[in-house]
C-alpha cells in the first residue's frame, strides 16, 4: 500500500477508532458504519484490517467489536509522555501572569482530585494543592467542574455513603443530595466555585478540559486568597477570573483535539 489513495482509507481507519473508543462497551459493525455513514462491505474490511493489526478485538460470540491490545499499548505511550501536562503548562503560566494567582491543572482519581501541574505568581502565597496531592473531589472547584458533568449514576458511584464525603473545614457538600444540589447550581453558573471548603481563607475557580468525546478529562483551576466570615461562604462566584479560567480550559482542550460536551 502507498500513495494518496491509502489517505481516505486511513481516515476511514481513525475515525472507526474514534467510534471504539467514544464508546462505553463494543460495538457491532452495523452500527459503526451507520455512525460513519460507511457501506458495510467497506467497515468489515475496515475491522479487519484493524483486527490484524490488534487496533480492534472481535468479539464473536457477541457479533460485536472493542478496542484491541495495541490501541491499549498506544495509549499507554501516550499517558507515558505526559502530554497532557506538557501541554498545560505554558498554558497555566499564561494563565497566572494574567491574573496573579495561582493555577492548577488537576483530574479526578476515584472520588478524589489529583493535582498533575501547578504554576504560581512572582510572589506565592502557600497553599495545600501541591502536585501529587490529592483532596476531597467534592470540596475541591476542580473536583466539582469534572464531577457535574458525569452521570448521576457515576457520581452515585463515587460517593456511595456518607463515609465518602471528607471534610476539611466546616464547608462543604456533607451527602450526595447537597452534592447534586452544588453541582447543579454550578452547572446554571457555567463554573465551579469554593470558597473556603479545602483551605480557610483561600478560593477557588475551576473550569474543565474535555476529551475528544466531550468527556471530562481534566480542569484547570485558579486559587486567590478571600477570607469570608459567614459560615456558609459568600456568594461571590469570581465571573472575570473565571473567563480567564474558562478560555485557558478551552485551549487546552483544542490543544489535545478535545471537544466541549
Amino acid at each position: 500500500m502507498g500513495g494518496s489513495s491509502d489517505v481516505p482509507a486511513l481516515r476511514n481507519g481513525l475515525a472507526v477508532l474514534r467510534v471504539l473508543g467514544g464508546r462505553a462497551g463494543p460495538v457491532s459493525a452495523a452500527a459503526i458504519a451507520r455512525e460513519l455513514a460507511l457501506p458495510r462491505s467497506t467497515t468489515y474490511h475496515l475491522l479487519t484490517e484493524l483486527e490484524a493489526a490488534g487496533f480492534v478485538a472481535h468479539l464473536a460470540a457477541e457479533r460485536r467489536y472493542g478496542l484491541g491490545i495495541a490501541a491499549f499499548e498506544l495509549g499507554s505511550a501516550y499517558l507515558r509522555h505526559d502530554p497532557l501536562e506538557r501541554l498545560a503548562g505554558p498554558l497555566l503560566r499564561k494563565l497566572v501572569d494574567l491574573v496573579g494567582h495561582t493555577a492548577h491543572l488537576g483530574v479526578l482519581h476515584g472520588n478524589e482530585s489529583l493535582y498533575l501541574v501547578k504554576e504560581r505568581p512572582a510572589r506565592p502565597e502557600t497553599l495545600v494543592t501541591e502536585v501529587g496531592v490529592r483532596l476531597p473531589g467534592q470540596l475541591t472547584a476542580s473536583g466539582r467542574a469534572i464531577l457535574r458533568h458525569l452521570p448521576a449514576a457515576h457520581v452515585r458511584a463515587l460517593f456511595p455513603a456518607a463515609s465518602a464525603f471528607v471534610l476539611r473545614t466546616e464547608r462543604g457538600p456533607r451527602g450526595l443530595a447537597e452534592l447534586r444540589r452544588t453541582l447543579s447550581a454550578e452547572g446554571r453558573l457555567g463554573w465551579a466555585v469554593e470558597d473556603g471548603h479545602v483551605t480557610t481563607g483561600f478560593a477557588s475557580v475551576a473550569c474543565p478540559v474535555f476529551d475528544h468525546g466531550g468527556r471530562p478529562l481534566a480542569a484547570i483551576s485558579v486559587t486567590l486568597r478571600h477570607h469570608c466570615p459567614e459560615p456558609g461562604g459568600c456568594a461571590e462566584t469570581w465571573p472575570e477570573l473565571a473567563e480567564q479560567v474558562r478560555l485557558t480550559a478551552t485551549e487546552l482542550t483544542t490543544r489535545i483535539g478535545g471537544q466541549a460536551s
